[in-house]
């Protein structure tokens, strides 16, 4: 499946969502590093993308970035409210308290 996503990134078809399939694939598979490139693109290439937000914070904070995590998280919160996300905010407020916490 990492292979079929990456073609279509080749192939010209680069999207946030694509991006964001990526990650998730590779956190499935084990590869942190490899997913958080792809997360970090997904918000770049849609700064309002809160599911996105949500997930590379989480990738972060497995990677034992936690500050950078924490930053994620605030933005993903505020991007999320902005939508109308409120599940996803209220997620990413428990995930940034408990990093808080450490």
């Amino acid at each position: 499946m990492i292979s079929a996503l990456l073609k279509l990134i080749d192939g010209g078809k680069d999207s946030a969502l694509l991006r964001f399939s990526l990650g998730s694939k590779y956190i499935s598979a084990g590869d942190l590093k490899s997913a958080e490139t792809h997360l970090a693109e997904a918000v770049k290439q849609n700064p309002n993308y809160s599911a996105a937000w949500k997930l590379y914070g989480r990738v972060l904070d497995q990677l034992g970035d936690v500050e950078k995590s924490i930053t994620v998280y605030q933005q993903g919160i505020s991007v999320a409210e902005a939508n109308g996300d409120k599940q996803v905010a209220k997620e990413m407020a428990v995930f940034l308290r408990r990093l808080t916490k450490k």
